[in-house]
Formats: structure tokens, sequence, C-alpha cells
């Protein structure tokens, strides 16, 4: 953690300091640093932008400007109040910019503080259709941003084809002779790695959309009033073009998982199906009005995709030495792997019901 003063400085930069200013880390993000800024009487989160992931931070920073700006349009036609603690609001440099970059190349931006806000780390029916109200929601606002796509802040991010070259590549590299042992996992994922692919060619021919997504679709990226009530989705460092059943899918893979991502025990992991259709339901709520009949088709799609493509991505991890996820032994992520695709098999097994709650909440709604 830089020291306090490095802080004040920092903050100098977007806000006038006070005389009363107190800097606090705040929360256990894995990929930025978080600090919670009392200057005065104002609240601020000071974030340090982590760049070796997000290496375009102007684009970055302007996916967000556009994303919150247009959110907070919607908002305001729709008469809301209280507007500040239901959407993000970026805090410009005193330079007007978006971001502010230090002497040793640390990219920082700031926010202003959400108050009376929290979010929950684990999951439950009732909050699962919450959260699929509160992602749906996000996604309506945002069908109709105007102007150019968003920029891809993590190139290829949530493309099954070029997870897969990743993949073959890491195959017959075998850096660190590991292929012998997973000759198993090896072949099952080839032998589903055509239908995964299904959205690369339905976009290629036009029939299913590239929209705005959110890209982390966990229930600890809303945030919540006292009450339990939606405030806003936080979080949103990888808001970009991207098919709708990917952002649906990533919730069902880690909210909907009986087990946990890295469970030794294969007989805990399988798909929830109670949660799956409240989330569905949730989602559908909303998401309905903009949704076309194959997005919709393919929805349930979606959660298999999303789990096939992390076992895929812990697997290739695996074969090239455990090089980009942090693993605390050493077979971490061949655990990983396993536990993956035991979900998977799950949602794969329990796929005809899935797909039914869909197309029934989907109906319901239209009505």
């Amino acid at each position: 953690m830089p020291n306090v003063q490095k802080l004040k400085n920092i903050v100098s930069y977007f806000v006038p300091l006070s005389e009363n200013i107190e800097i606090k880390p705040l929360g256990a993000g894995h990929i930025n640093d978080s600090f919670r800024v009392t200057n005065g009487n104002n609240e601020y989160v000071l974030q340090r932008i982590n760049h070796s992931i997000f290496k375009d931070v102007p684009a970055l920073q302007s996916n967000i400007l556009r994303v919150t700006m247009h959110i907070r349009q919607k908002l305001i036609e729709r008469g809301e109040t209280d507007i500040d603690r239901k959407v993000l609001t970026l805090v410009p440099t005193l330079e007007g910019k978006l971001y502010f970059e230090d002497a040793d190349g640390n990219f920082w931006r700031m926010t202003i503080f959400i108050r009376d806000s929290k979010s929950y780390d684990e999951i439950n029916p009732d909050l699962a259709y919450r959260a699929g109200i509160a992602f749906g929601d996000f996604q309506l606002m945002l069908s109709d941003l105007p102007g150019d796509p968003l920029h891809e802040t993590i190139p290829n991010f949530h493309n099954m084809e070029f997870r897969l070259e990743e993949f073959r590549q890491a195959v017959n590299r075998d850096r660190v002779g590991r292929v012998m042992e997973v000759d198993d996992l090896i072949k099952e994922i080839e032998s589903r790695a055509y239908e995964m692919c299904l959205p690369e060619r339905l976009h290629r021919e036009g029939k299913l959309p590239k929209r705005i997504n959110h890209c982390d679709t966990k229930v600890n990226n809303i945030l919540f009033d006292n009450d339990g009530q939606v405030l806003c989705v936080v979080d949103l460092d990888t808001v970009m073009p991207g098919y709708v059943l990917s952002d649906f899918g990533d919730f069902i893979r880690t909210g909907a998982n009986t087990g946990a991502e890295d469970d030794k025990n294969l007989d805990k992991v399988g798909v929830n199906l109670e949660i799956f259709e409240n989330y569905a339901k949730g989602y559908l709520k909303n998401a309905i009005s903009f949704l076309t009949d194959i997005e919709i088709d393919n929805l349930a799609f979606g959660a298999k995709l999303l789990t096939y493509m992390q076992t895929v991505r812990f697997l290739t991890d695996y074969l090239n030495g455990d090089t980009y996820y942090k693993i605390e032994y050493g077979n971490h992520n061949l655990i990983r792997t396993k536990a993956q695709f035991r979900l998977l098999e799950s949602l794969e097994e329990n796929f005809d019901r899935m797909h039914q709650i869909v197309l029934r909440s989907a109906e319901e709604y239209k009505v």
C-alpha cells in the first residue's frame, strides 16, 4: 500500500484537499487497489488501475464514462431520485482528465463513494432474482448506447475460438510435460470444441448481435441499499461488446454452482436449478424487451459455454506451468479444471430443463 502522504498527493490532482482528509483501504479487490477517501464532507473511492491487465487506460476510462453517462440519462428519464447512488460517477482530475498517471507510471481514477450501500458474496434464490433484475436492467439501459462500439478492454476476453487456439498451443508446446497426465481432459475439451464455438459462427452469419456486456456478472458486483434493494452495478472495467448469453452464463457458472470453483470433492459440484430459475426470471423481466428470439434460445447454452471456457482456461494455464492464475498449491489449476468440468457435466445433464425454464419465463413476460 502506498503511504498516506503519497495518496493525499494523488487525491489533490482530483479535488482540492480539505484540512480533514482521511484515506483507508477499501474492500479486497483482486485487480485494482481501492481506497475510501473522506475529504471534508465528501467521500470518494480512489483506485489504482491495474494496467498490466487493462493496457489501454484512456480507452478503459472512455468506456466507463460513456456507459455511466448514458445510464444517468436513462435514470433521469425514468424520474428516478438519488441518482448518485444508482450509477457510478467518475470524478475527473482538476485538468479534466479521467485518470491521473503518477511519477511511477501508475494510473489512478476517482469516483464518488456510494453511501449506505452493501454487497453480498453468498447467493440465495431471492438474491439471484434481484441480481437477474440488476444485470438485465443494466443491459436494457445500454441497449441503445449511441456512437461507435465500446473498446475491448481485454481483447478476445470471451472469444471461445481464441481460447481454444491458446489451449491448442499449450498442448502442442507441452512446456512442463503435463500433457500425458491430462490426456482424457484434452479429449473431453476437443470433443465439445465445435459446439462451443457456435456463438462466433452465428455472429459471422449475422444472426447473433454483439451488445454491451458487463463481462464479470458476479453477485458481489452489485450494490444494494440497506433494505436489500438494488442500487447499481459496479466494477465496470470489463464493460465491452459481447454476446448476452456470455453474461448470463457467467453468472450461472459462479452463482449456481453447488460446490466451490476449486472443489476437490466433485460430488459437491453441480448446478442449483432454483438459483438458475430465479436468476433467469429476474434477468428476463427487463431484458425481454430488447432480446431477439435467437438470444433467448441460447441463454441456457451460455451457462455451458462459460463453464467450458473456464475449464479450458484453467487447463491451458496448468499446461503452461501456472503462469496466469494465482495458485495455492502445485496442482491447483488441475483441481480447478476438474471442478469446472464436473459443473459442465451437470449443466449438460440438466440442459433441457434449463432451456425450458428460460423459454417458459420468456413467454410469461411476453404476454
